[in-house]
């Protein structure tokens, strides 16, 4: 038996989401039947962490095991191969050991959203970014993310369907970037509740407008209250970057 760790890239605006789904329309099922279609084998994948409907990735980490004997570049090209025409790419595939899982076995976990500052619609880009019409204060924005670097109880942060048994989680890093029209966010953690980050950009986001002062985010995140949570930022702007093993 193999164990084989690989990394997706996937557009996820076709899919409903990446866990499966009892009409095969997430990502995982595709995935799967993709493997199926090249070892003959049923097998269950397993990923370093969910993605919502419409949410992207540029390197997701799966793993699963296979009784068939074969090589990375195979194993990449094959499951490329059967997964066309899908917006998902094998970017790279790898033996690992045995004890390697891809969720239970990561440190670290970054996510980037990504905002197009502009009045104009999007062509190209729609789906893929979250557009704001209203100018966006980026060193206003950088103020406030600094209340929530750190370990805290992100409840205010935190789906009301979140199955998380704990609302604490230690927040490694934010950086916030402006490049012309683009503004990105970039949060790395070991893990994240369902919705942390988009509820955080949502919150952001109107410190960005001087709707909020940014000492406002440290008010909602103590008061430990969803109800007080900025707009949740729209899927269609989150990328699920990397993992840190």
């Amino acid at each position: 038996m193999q164990r084989w760790k690989i990394i997706i890239e996937y557009e996820g605006s076709q899919f409903n989401g990446w866990q499966s789904q009892k009409d095969g329309s997430g990502i995982q099922d595709n995935l799967e039947k993709a493997i199926k279609n090249y070892s003959k084998e049923d097998i269950k994948t397993f990923s370093a962490g969910r993605t919502d409907s419409g949410v992207h990735a540029l390197g997701q980490v799966v793993h699963f095991d296979l009784k068939k004997e074969s090589v990375s570049d195979e194993v990449r090209d094959a499951l490329n191969s059967y997964l066309r025409p899908n917006a998902i790419s094998i970017i790279k595939a790898e033996r690992a050991d045995k004890n390697f899982h891809a969720r239970f076995s990561a440190r670290l976990r970054s996510y980037e959203y990504r905002i197009i500052n502009r009045r104009q619609p999007l062509t190209i880009d729609r789906g893929r970014y979250w557009r704001i019409g209203k100018g966006l204060e980026v060193d206003l924005m950088d103020e406030a993310k600094d209340y929530l670097i750190g370990k805290h109880d992100f409840t205010t942060f935190r789906s009301t369907h979140c199955q998380a048994k704990s609302p604490v989680r230690t927040l490694d890093d934010i950086q916030i970037k402006r490049k012309k029209d683009v503004i990105s966010f970039k949060l790395t953690a070991q893990s994240f509740l369902h919705n942390q980050v988009r509820s955080i950009v949502g919150s952001l986001k109107l410190v960005g407008e001087k709707k909020w002062k940014p000492i406002e985010i440290k008010n909602i995140l103590d008061a430990r209250d969803r109800k007080l949570c900025g707009p949740l930022a729209p899927a269609e702007g989150l990328y699920f970057l990397k993992v840190l093993y």
